[in-house]
């Protein structure tokens, strides 16, 4: 089906686009147009893998295992419309924005094509490819985090891309392990060849390499260090796109790869993922709660709710992935509408640091019922979407008789809970300071006021979190389709080989 290859074909286009275009206005409108576009097709294509199953496309007309092979099933799906939804919103947040030198058409170059790496890394078949992806991520979102040329930007840049390098390296290492050990590259190929061989024990060094480059993107324990020296550096637009795709990229990879082919020590690397997600867990929890920009704070908060999809994975039933599933859908929404929070405080109030705001539920009632919504998801609070992914995680822990992750991510929960209250208390509880902190940072924007344009993809990503909560019972069949294709992968074997054993 050639469809699969729109949700790449289109932001290419779209980056190609943006190179001869001159006007900042017609790069705006034509972002907005391109990025409702990109979501019409992932809604599309879900549909086409809901009533089809798992499609496949061989680029080129190359035989698999031998080309390039595109694979849509429940979550490549599932993830393409969550990232589609993310990227439309922030199409229409840089309008307001991206400010002075950020309204460059660069702006628009780079985001389409981090879109497009993200996309073929959801859909690829092929690891080689996956790593070409990658490489289109890391190229593309060193650019944004850079964009203004400011000294904090390049110190974050330089940090972002040192380590992420490492994980290229390491990744690539792998890749030519994993080729020399199998002769083949190809997802579903592999699978097969090391499902049936009773000396697959040996590919360890692979995964070995494969864990840490994919820990690096995930940024789980101890390799997270990277995330929150370089989240709170750009434009807030570029780190809430950040902080809805990029590291969500490398935990799926690390449940594609651990329940498709990376299955011959399954009880030590599962083992291993156990703790470091109990340690992803409490210490992105607790490092959020020492700090008083909220950009950290929320930066902490990507790595320790990255916990809890790798918990998902480790407990490794249906329902702990499914879980897991769920958690990610939910958790990718609600963190970038965390961020947009935050570019709105900051523009209403010249700063990021918690000490220096005040009185917001007044001057702004609407932006604090907006705030609500993705905190109370953050938090569990029913029935928005976090308390249901959460309980899903934590049933699965009990049946599965894993009680002290689940105790470790009950705990996560409290400190997520003190750092929400503490940015609720802070920015808009209390009075307006009459004096300035010594410790303020430096506003990334002039003070203003917010228009409709401002708030709309806030409220679109809010009322994403309602409905997400409100019809849990289908979110949850969907992310247990894709648990259950996960956990058997035949199927997806199949579709990929043109193989019909049962």
């Amino acid at each position: 089906m050639t469809a699969i290859a729109l949700p790449i074909l289109l932001p290419f286009l779209l980056l190609l686009l943006f190179v001869v275009i001159k006007s900042s206005r017609m790069a705006q409108i034509i972002g907005v147009i391109g990025s409702a576009a990109l979501l019409a097709i992932a809604v599309y294509l879900f549909i086409q893998v809901k009533n089809h199953g798992i499609l496949t496309l061989n680029m080129g007309g190359w035989e698999t295992p031998m080309g390039i092979t595109l694979v849509l099933d429940y979550l490549s799906a599932i993830l393409l419309i969550v990232a589609s939804l993310i990227v439309f919103a922030l199409s229409i947040f840089a309008i307001g924005f991206m400010i002075g030198t950020h309204k460059k058409n660069k702006f628009y170059i780079f985001f389409f094509a981090l879109t497009m790496g993200v996309n073929g890394a959801f859909i690829t078949g092929d690891v080689f490819n996956l790593y070409v992806w990658f490489e289109v991520i890391l190229i593309s979102s060193f650019v944004l985090v850079t964009i203004g040329n400011s000294k904090e930007q390049l110190e974050g840049g330089i940090k972002y891309m040192a380590l992420n390098l490492l994980g290229s390296m390491l990744f690539l290492a792998g890749l030519g392990l994993l080729y020399g050990q199998t002769g083949t590259l190809n997802m579903a190929h592999l699978a097969q060849i090391l499902r049936e061989d009773e000396q697959s024990i040996l590919i360890n060094s692979s995964t070995a390499l494969f864990f840490i480059a994919f820990g690096i993107k995930a940024a789980v324990f101890p390799l997270f260090f990277w995330l929150p020296a370089s989240y709170h550096t750009p434009n807030i637009t570029v780190s809430a796109l950040f902080a809805g795709l990029l590291t969500k990229v490398g935990v799926y990879v690390l449940i594609r790869f651990f329940t498709l082919f990376f299955v011959q020590d399954q009880d030590f690397w599962l083992t291993l993922l156990l703790v470091v997600a109990g340690l992803t867990m409490v210490i992105g929890g607790m490092a959020a709660s020492a700090h008083y920009d909220i950009r950290r704070i929320l930066s902490y908060h990507i790595i320790s709710q990255i916990g809890y999809m790798i918990m998902g994975l480790v407990i490794f039933t249906p329902l702990a992935i499914a879980g897991a599933l769920f958690f990610m859908i939910h958790n990718m929404i609600a963190k970038t509408n965390t961020f947009l929070i935050a570019g709105m405080i900051n523009k209403l109030k010249g700063t990021f640091y918690l000490k220096d705001t005040g009185g917001l539920i007044k001057q702004s009632p609407l932006l604090a019922v907006l705030f609500i919504l993705p905190a109370f998801a953050l938090m569990g609070v029913p029935p928005l979407s976090g308390f249901f992914a959460k309980f899903i995680l934590f049933k699965a822990g009990i049946q599965s008789h894993h009680y002290l992750i689940v105790a470790v991510a009950v705990l996560t929960a409290m400190l997520t809970l003190y750092s929400m209250v503490k940015i609720w208390s802070e920015a808009f509880l209390k009075d307006v300071p009459t004096t300035v902190s010594s410790n303020k940072i430096v506003p990334s924007q002039t003070i203003a006021q917010l228009r409709f344009l401002h708030f709309l993809p806030s409220v679109l990503l809010g009322l994403s979190s309602i409905f997400l909560g409100l019809f849990a019972e289908s979110v949850y069949h969907f992310s247990a389709e894709a648990a259950k294709q996960l956990i058997d992968p035949q199927a997806y074997i199949n579709s990929v080989l043109n193989n019909n054993m049962p």
